[in-house]
């Protein structure tokens, strides 16, 4: 008489503890769905920071070119007036402690990148004027071209230039018009070249009319 019951009040005890075998089982899957969860979203922000950072050290970098053009502009506007007929821009000037320039356009060959031309001719060729480091640990460096086939007084054609000269006049000829003279102007390029942290790299590029 006591056997029956013993044997039911044991089968529940067995039937619950099946139970809980399988929600541990179902805990522990979702615990491991939930770190591989945690895990990708840290991943995504952390890639998502470092892409944010290396455009901002970028626009960094491009920002920091304007010292140079600067720094440019500054020396063509200082040289450009002419005495006797000459002017200290009609000549190349690649050593001593002022700035470095040259009055002879050179480009990159056909194919070949600004930096590859940076590296294989401006950076030997005693042109490139470097600035000290900023803040930010940028250092600008840039080279001014004159957009001339050759050194000396400018000649046309020969040189890139505004499309009026001194000999060019107004299309108005009334009466009391005073005819509209303008002085031609040369163009100078200046190539400024960026390098900041991260392996920043940033080239501009500026036309300037004197």
């Amino acid at each position: 008489m006591l056997i029956e019951p013993l044997l039911h009040a044991a089968m529940p005890q067995r039937h619950a503890g099946k139970q809980r075998g399988t929600v541990m089982l179902i805990a522990l899957i979702l615990l491991v769905a939930l770190s591989l969860a945690g895990i990708a979203l840290v991943r995504s922000v952390s890639t998502s920071n470092i892409i944010a950072g290396n455009l901002a050290f970028q626009q960094a970098a491009t920002h920091s070119a304007d010292v140079g053009v600067e720094a440019a502009v500054t020396f063509l506007e200082a040289n450009s007036a002419l005495v006797a007929g000459v002017s200290p821009l009609h000549s190349s000037v690649t050593s001593g402690a002022g700035t470095r320039y040259l009055a002879v356009r050179q480009d990159p060959a056909a194919g070949q990148s600004w930096d590859a031309f940076w590296n294989a001719t401006l950076a030997g060729s005693g042109a490139v004027n470097t600035l000290a480091a900023d803040g930010a640990g940028n250092t600008v460096s840039y080279v001014i071209h004159r957009l001339c086939n050759a050194a000396g007084a400018p000649a046309y054609p020969g040189c890139s230039s505004s499309p009026t000269d001194a000999t060019s006049a107004g299309n108005s000829y009334g009466a009391g018009v005073v005819q509209l003279i303008a002085p031609r102007q040369v163009y100078y390029r200046v190539t400024t070249r960026v390098a900041g942290p991260r392996n920043t790299l940033s080239y501009v590029q500026v036309i300037v009319a004197i």
